[in-house]
């Protein structure tokens, strides 16, 4: 009876942790460059004297999904969307390098092109800075150009190329923050086969049909579980009558 008790216990704790990821999930429906989160739990069995045929769950691993989302177009010229496979290189917070698909950049008060929390947008020479007074340009390869809008008819000025990487999927995890960085640290190196889009984004590729369907899914396994352990304990009070009687 208790191995009963301990399936239905680690199955309503990850339970709960698969709701919370996909709720996650579809909060972020609608977010630039989201990938969503995947959870993967797997049996283990309980550790010490007696206890070989009891097993709870563990997580096992927390992915993401790659797939590509649409990509709309928006006509501003800082919005990039990656095309394909591939990652945005900027800089991180505690200065080293981590990975985004949202390409809706913004231009600092110093004129350094940035993701919209602020972070600097990474270039083959490090942080990408843009003059006053022009117009700006993000051709395939990521090459930032700018023409001048002080006079008429100049010839553009190419002020650096956007870092970007493509490494392998396994090679890489999500942070607390969002942000995708290399598990081993260090730095990914470019790519020159991934290419991206100038005034376009991409959207989030969250499936909002099938996350309000898995929603209910786990609704209804959470019941089953509670179910279990409501058997659980009605057993233990038949066993403990039949125990007072004899």
């Amino acid at each position: 009876m208790d191995r009963l008790i301990y399936t239905a216990m680690s199955g309503v704790k990850h339970i709960l942790e698969q709701q919370a990821t996909n709720s996650h999930n579809l909060a972020n429906a609608s977010t630039t460059g989201f990938r969503a989160q995947l959870d993967a739990f797997r049996a283990v069995p309980v550790q010490g004297e007696g206890l070989p045929t009891r097993a709870f769950v563990v997580d096992a691993t927390v992915g993401h999904d790659l797939t590509p989302a649409a990509i709309q177009q928006t006509g501003r010229p800082l919005d990039v969307a990656v095309q394909g496979a591939g990652w945005f290189a900027i800089e991180s917070p505690d200065g080293g390098e981590a990975y985004t698909r949202n390409g809706a950049f913004k231009l600092s008060e110093n004129g350094v092109l940035q993701t919209q929390s602020g972070l600097n947008v990474l270039g083959d020479g490090g942080p990408i800075s843009v003059p006053p007074d022009v117009m700006l340009a993000v051709a395939k390869d990521g090459t930032v150009s700018a023409i001048s809008t002080a006079t008429k008819g100049g010839a553009s000025t190419v002020l650096g190329r956007i870092k970007l990487v493509n490494p392998p999927q396994e090679a890489i995890a999500r942070g607390e923050d969002g942000l995708f960085r290399l598990k081993a640290g260090g730095e990914a190196e470019a790519d020159a086969n991934v290419t991206v889009a100038g005034g376009a984004l991409e959207g989030s590729n969250v499936n909002v049909v099938d996350a309000m369907v898995n929603m209910i899914s786990l609704a209804r396994q959470f019941d089953l579980h509670m179910s279990l352990m409501k058997n659980a304990e009605n057993n233990a009070a038949k066993a403990g009558q039949i125990l007072a009687l004899s």
